[in-house]
């Protein structure tokens, strides 16, 4: 382990997490890389948390108790996956580290991530804590996880197929926002908000490797329109519910 990182390892994975945006950047299963190798936008690599909101803030503003604030608009119109993600975390111990929520956040509060290895099956949780002052908060991940596998620099195995059973997905607007009403899920690609899955999403790469993501959210917001790549997002609550009563 470096300054810069918290390394796991299990008796057939080793995770590595990086203090850099608080990220897992990267996942290796019986010797198998599973998620994209770091890149110049930090959105689009390893799995990093969404923290104090997660996907889309419409136009970068937050409404609470009777006040409007705004927020750099990293994806405009919208402000996107909330502020912790290139921010720099603090190691507080083997297993865990934390992050006083940066400005422009408002209302102060901090963020703690843990994680346990065992075997092949690494287990990520969250916990937000104000500091004496009320205000709302969102957490989730966001993995990116490779289409296809790579061993000794070679495609191994097949290409990534995703498995969702059950379910429906929130309507959208015409800026890509839940409206507050579901419906049947559409054929892929997605770029879609899940509520009300009947089973984990399972991820096979053929014959090579078979992965599930759990989580205790029921939200899940499920984006394969890359060709490299799919996010499979385990979420707290819909993007931009914040802004709903």
């Amino acid at each position: 382990m470096s300054n810069d990182q918290l390394r796991l390892h299990g008796s057939d994975a080793v995770a590595t997490v990086d203090l850099d945006g608080g990220r897992l950047s990267s996942l290796i299963i019986s010797g198998i890389e599973v998620l994209v190798a770091a890149g110049d936008r930090p959105t689009r690599w390893g799995s990093f948390p969404m923290v104090p909101w997660c996907g889309r803030l419409r136009d970068g503003r937050l409404r609470f108790d009777g006040h409007t604030h705004e927020f750099p608009l990293t994806s405009p119109p919208h402000a996107n996956h909330g502020l912790c993600h290139t921010a720099r975390w603090t190691q507080t111990a083997t297993d865990a580290i934390s992050i006083d929520l940066p400005e422009p956040w408002p209302f102060g509060g901090s963020v703690t991530q843990r994680f346990e290895l065992l075997g092949d099956a690494l287990t990520v949780s969250i916990s937000v804590a104000a500091d004496g002052m009320a205000m709302p908060a969102m957490a989730g991940w966001h993995p990116w996880f490779v289409r296809q596998l790579e061993r000794d620099g070679a495609p191994f195995g097949g290409a990534a197929e995703l498995t969702v059973v059950g379910g429906r997905v929130a309507e959208h607007d015409a800026v890509g926002l839940p409206t507050g009403r579901f419906i049947d899920v559409p054929p892929e690609p997605w770029d879609r908000s899940f509520v009300g899955l009947a089973a984990d999403p399972v991820i096979e790469w053929s014959d090579a490797l078979r992965l599930t993501v759990s989580s205790t959210f029921d939200t899940w917001v499920i984006f394969t329109e890359p060709e490299h790549a799919l996010c499979v997002e385990p979420q707290s609550g819909l993007p931009d519910d914040l802004n709903r009563d």
